[in-house]
């Protein structure tokens, strides 16, 4: 039987859930959060070979900061504001090695004659 011949004979047919339901459970399971969680485990011969754990949590970014979930605001690959932080303190620790270079060499340049390290040793 069709949903045609259902309409026919004044019956009402409902395909799938309804909207509102899957609205109200998306919703729900965003505000509140859902977490899932599972072990994978292969042995042979009570010889562990292989373990996955996984875990894994559905939320919106609200209820995942709520319950102390961030990662996403200090990973470089995902936020440009943490790849420029991180980008920045590459280059502060640049800058800091260049100055204390520099600062060796113009130490090795204004020392005496005779006194620089290595210079009238061996050979």
């Amino acid at each position: 039987m069709t949903e045609v011949d259902f309409r026919q004979q004044g019956e009402t047919f409902v395909s799938g859930p309804n909207a509102a339901n899957l609205a109200d459970i998306l919703e729900r399971v965003l505000d509140k959060g859902i977490v899932i969680a599972g072990d994978i485990k292969i042995d042979l011969l009570d010889i562990e070979l292989l373990t996955i754990r996984l875990r894994l949590f559905v939320s919106s970014v609200d209820t995942a900061k709520k319950a102390g979930i961030d990662w996403w605001e200090t990973d470089p690959a995902l936020s440009s504001r943490a790849a420029r932080s991180a980008l920045q303190d590459e280059n502060l620790e640049l800058r800091a090695r260049l100055a204390a270079l520099e600062s060796n060499l113009g130490e090795a340049h204004s020392s005496p004659p005779g006194t620089r390290t290595g210079e009238g040793e061996g050979a």
